[in-house]
């Protein structure tokens, strides 16, 4: 019934769907497996993508020829650019999807690629053989092979829901849990432990008073996330959202409930999101706020569900109900479902190669939340290396790493195998220490040309940002030559509280004032128009490099510095135990996670810099 196949993809989520269109478009033979198929790339919790740092990361998929910034666009139904009062390092796109349409799209995009063969199945084991996995087991009893195995389970790995005292096995609501796959690894070495996420209940949209609450539009503009010129969503076609708070009344009928939440009881064991925590967490932790922001979010153009995002919980469904009805706007509120709190298992990622293949088993990959993330971005991303990944280690080609100066990906896969985690990692700009040069608006420029190299980013995409480097080149030097009058430009530097000419001065030279901008320069010197007629994404992307050169440039130097380190290799047999001179900490956690360069062991939280000094000295640096 089944041929040998070159990769398995076990999970059709974010980070399936990726992992198996990169393998799949990279000429492999890809099995991609899924308990069932109307829910590909389901968004399971927040019907929307992207935002602070997460944007960034949509981006860079996008820009090496993944699917996911394509599919938020095709089925947007709002986009805004957060952080646009600070600098460019932080902008962030955000959008908000039509949940259905978002799957639907994913699903058309898989369906329509060459090489991907697709079974509605549960992989209940693998098959491993002398530490070499060559294939999965499935509950219809198929023994099915392939020369590499990537499991995306999200968090249906022994999955429990939770709604107040009430507890069932489920990976998602109304979906039943996977087990045998955890319990296999345990066997074979694998350290596995439990985190858990939630999500709030999803309410009748007909039953809100949006009167009562603050209206959240989008944005004038819609750049959306693909670099590909596909057709975005208009601003007459934007829904909005609205905003609402809770307040003490809200928090005392919340409080009741205290004593039967799965979380307060000990029923639940696994660590939550710090970064995203349940209602009644932030009523505990922030005891002191008399409110708390909730976004009230549609999830489709023909749908009147809406999410509450703020108000994720597990606590009884009575409660949830009673605390809802006291928030402004929702007094006649009806509920489609409770939110719920759901506990997997992961494996803590220190025990994978950059590569995401596992160090135990060989051609065995992990992505996404069996990894400790959180986030659809987060899990993506990391379906989209282990694709790549798998594709390399079985036509004997070295591993695609990206590094921590060439995307917030590379900051991602770095941060969890030479940190691990033990709560579920979510990214943020502040994770990444070359923010300046990670920006959104430079993926394509970043990341295209190495992806297009390997075979995965398409002609069409390589010819975009070949015209985007030469037509930015362009505007810089043409910027260069350009003198302003003061006639032409005082009014406007006095509206901005900026000192006015007195002669006339360079341009590149005035775009290095810090409120000054050139989209508002060219408006104020019309004949500048016609001279600098270009695309709006080019003009932008020429003032970013010329405002920020200096800071751009000082980070590169930095990054030089630290790649140096990443290329001092050290033996996978590398025998820590000899050197006397480590502490002990270092050498327990170096002989733990195997660092294969320098420079991922100075990352090793608890491995000090006067190690990484006797490290070099016994590797003969």
């Amino acid at each position: 019934m089944f041929i040998e196949y070159d990769v398995i993809v076990a999970g059709a989520g974010h980070a399936g769907g990726e992992a198996a269109a990169a393998a799949a478009n990279l000429g492999n033979k890809v099995l991609l497996i899924t308990m069932n198929m109307n829910t590909i790339a389901q968004m399971s919790c927040n019907p929307a993508m992207g935002g602070i740092a997460k944007g960034q990361i949509v981006r860079e998929i996008d820009a090496m020829g993944g699917y996911s910034g394509i599919v938020s666009d095709k089925s947007m139904l709002q986009f805004r650019m957060l952080n646009k009062s600070k600098g460019p390092a932080m902008w962030s796109p955000r959008s908000q999807n039509d949940r259905m349409l978002f799957s639907m799209e994913w699903r058309k995009m898989l369906e329509n690629t060459p090489n991907i063969d697709f079974y509605q199945d549960t992989v209940t084991g693998l098959l491993i053989k002398e530490k070499l996995c060559y294939g999965v087991k499935t509950g219809l009893g198929h023994e099915i092979k392939a020369k590499a195995v990537i499991i995306t389970s999200g968090t249906f790995l022994n999955g429990v829901i939770h709604i107040g005292e009430k507890r069932m096995g489920g990976g998602r609501i109304a979906e039943k849990a996977s087990s045998g796959i955890t319990e296999q690894l345990v066997q074979e070495g694998f350290e596995s432990r439990r985190l858990k996420t939630g999500t709030p209940p999803r309410i009748d949209g007909r039953s809100l008073d949006y009167s009562k609450m603050e209206l959240q539009p989008g944005d004038e503009v819609i750049s959306g996330f693909s670099y590909l010129p596909i057709e975005k969503l208009t601003k007459e076609k934007q829904l909005s959202c609205h905003i609402t708070y809770t307040d003490s009344k809200v928090h005392d009928i919340l409080r009741t409930g205290f004593d039967r939440s799965p979380m307060y009881t000990g029923r639940i064991g696994g660590t939550g999101p710090r970064y995203c925590p349940s209602i009644e967490d932030k009523i505990n932790r922030f005891a002191d706020k008399e409110r708390h922001q909730l976004f009230v979010e549609p999830e489709g153009f023909d749908t009147y569900e809406i999410y509450v995002n703020g108000f994720s919980t597990s606590l009884p469904e009575e409660v949830q109900y009673k605390a809802l009805k006291c928030v402004p706007g929702f007094e006649n509120m009806k509920m489609f479902r409770p939110g719920y709190a759901i506990e997997y298992d992961y494996f803590p990622p220190t025990q994978l190669k950059y590569s995401l293949e596992t160090k135990l088993v060989e051609n065995l990959f992990f992505a996404g939340q069996i990894n400790g993330t959180t986030g659809y971005e987060e899990a993506a991303c990391q379906g989209l290396m282990a694709g790549i990944n798998a594709h390399q280690k079985i036509h004997q080609q070295e591993p695609l790493v990206l590094k921590r100066n060439e995307a917030y990906i590379g900051v991602l896969i770095d941060d969890l195998i030479s940190k691990g985690t033990d709560e579920p990692y979510r990214m943020f700009t502040s994770r990444a220490e070359f923010r300046t040069l990670l920006r959104q608006d430079n993926a394509d420029l970043r990341l295209t040309e190495m992806s297009y190299q390997l075979g995965l980013a398409s002609e069409e995409r390589h010819a975009l940002v070949q015209q985007k480097t030469a037509e930015v080149g362009r505007i810089i030097k043409l910027l260069d030559s350009i003198f302003i009058q003061p006639g032409e430009i005082n009014s406007y530097l006095a509206s901005i509280d900026s000192s006015q000419l007195i002669e006339k001065q360079k341009l590149t030279k005035l775009i290095l004032r810090p409120s000054v901008n050139l989209g508002a320069i060219i408006q104020a010197a019309p004949h500048l128009k016609e001279i600098l007629n270009n695309k709006k994404e080019y003009i932008e992307q020429a003032e970013i490099q010329l405002k920020y050169e200096r800071y751009i440039e000082k980070e590169k130097e930095i990054a030089d510095r630290i790649n140096k380190m990443e290329d001092l290799k050290i033996p996978e047999s590398f025998d820590y135990e000899r050197i006397s001179a480590l502490s002990m900490e270092s050498m327990q956690k170096l002989k733990k996670i195997r660092p294969q360069t320098l420079g991922q062991a100075s990352r090793i939280s608890g491995v000090n810099p006067s190690d990484i000094q006797i490290l070099m000295i016994h590797m003969g640096r």
